[in-house]
């Protein structure tokens, strides 16, 4: 962990959507404490619009950084102990500040759902982060911490349960109640448009393994079509961010030395409805996840009303299966909506629990669940409106 610094965190892209959300959690939830931080952006005065606007302190510094600028990241980078930043799509926005965290032993932390960029990433940094001392963590939002979490929550309780973790689990999306950032509509047009360009990169976005160098486990279920689930009696659906929690789930096993089995299973999909009215709903939940990246979608910057967000829910079901057939369920809540209310309280308490619950973390490229275990299921409790519990 890099020593003493002016800031525990930089929240970089205060100015942005779910950047002010963020900062806003943090001047409320953390007020009069001894968390030291600033917000980040291209503008002085938009950042001072938004100090103002969510009730910051006047003194809350301000810094001037642009990620088209490598001299401006390295400077934020120098004061602070970690960056969290909101500013995607990260493959266009976020390869330098990355290479500046790794390089001065600061903190990184994220919202990326870029599976392939994650892997490059791993492969260009890794090695420097670990020996710097930096912890990079990507996906510390609504992709992909409730689901890669809430499988290290499920497994713990397996082991206690079945003297050993599960070789299966299937994750589904019970219910859900807001949308999808901007931030990952662009970061999803943003794949297309690099896979368009540049064909070699399409095996990599459908391998389930992508985030796991050297490792390639078994066949996983394709999970892109309606079907009905016998063990649950009921019609699921494609959920749309399957394909980066599956690849994160993968990678926190392969982190941990693979407790969860090198032939372990896993898939994602939303609950549809019952098995007489299910399969019409679930081809209508596909005809709209086609529709996220499209244009005319919504924009990075964009996002819902306050009383949606505080409207909005999520309400997520693994189950576990033991060799013998034997089941166990976890289930995990939050009660915002999951894309910008929820997804601004995740990230940041991985960045404070980072910094104050889990200081002896080596360096390296985590996933949030391998870094911070139970210290951040605590915190995601205590203060972010989630919930992680065994239904019977």
């Amino acid at each position: 962990m890099k020593p003493a610094a002016e800031f525990d965190i930089v929240v970089y892209g205060a100015s942005g959507f779910t950047g002010q959300l963020v900062a806003e959690y943090l001047a409320a939830e953390y007020r009069g404490s001894d968390i030291k931080w600033a917000m980040a952006g291209r503008s002085l005065d938009k950042l001072a619009s938004v100090r103002d606007a969510i009730g910051a302190p006047r003194d809350l510094p301000l810094i001037a950084a642009d990620a088209s600028d490598s001299v401006s990241l390295k400077a934020m980078v120098g004061r602070t102990a970690s960056v969290l930043t909101t500013v995607g799509p990260y493959q266009l926005h976020g390869t330098d500040l990355v290479a500046a965290c790794a390089a001065s032993g600061t903190d990184y932390l994220d919202l990326c759902g870029e599976p392939v960029w994650m892997r490059q990433m791993i492969y260009a940094h890794d090695a420097e982060a670990r020996s710097y001392g930096a912890r990079i963590v990507f996906s510390c939002g609504y992709d992909s911490l409730p689901f890669e979490l809430g499988v290290w929550f499920l497994q713990e309780a397996a082991k206690k349960q079945f003297g050993s973790t599960a070789k299966r689990i299937k994750g589904r999306v019970r219910k859900m109640k807001g949308t999808f950032s901007g931030g990952t509509a662009a970061s999803m047009k943003a794949i297309f448009a690099a896979a368009a360009n540049d064909p070699s990169l399409i095996p990599m976005l459908r391998d389930p393994f992508v985030l796991t160098p050297g490792f390639e486990g078994p066949k996983q279920p394709p999970g892109n079509k309606p079907l009905f689930d016998e063990d649950l009696d009921i019609w699921v659906a494609p959920f749309v961010m399957a394909n980066i929690n599956t690849r994160n789930v993968h990678r926190s096993n392969f982190l941990l030395g693979f407790p969860y089995g090198k032939e372990f299973v896993y898939d994602e999909m939303m609950v549809a409805g019952p098995k007489d009215t299910g399969e019409a709903t679930a081809k209508a939940i596909v005809a709209g996840n086609n529709k996220l990246g499209a244009q005319g979608g919504p924009k990075p910057g964009e996002g819902p009303s306050k009383e949606e967000r505080e409207s909005g829910y999520f309400d997520l079901l693994f189950i576990g299966f033991a060799p013998d057939g034997r089941q166990i369920k976890a289930v995990v809540t939050g009660n915002r909506d999951p894309g910008y209310g929820s997804t601004s309280k995740m990230i940041a308490e991985c960045a404070i629990c980072l910094r104050r619950d889990t200081p002896d973390v080596a360096g390296g490229i985590w996933t949030p669940g391998v870094a911070m275990k139970d210290a951040l299921i605590r915190r995601l409790e205590a203060h972010a409106g989630m919930t992680f519990g065994i239904e019977a």
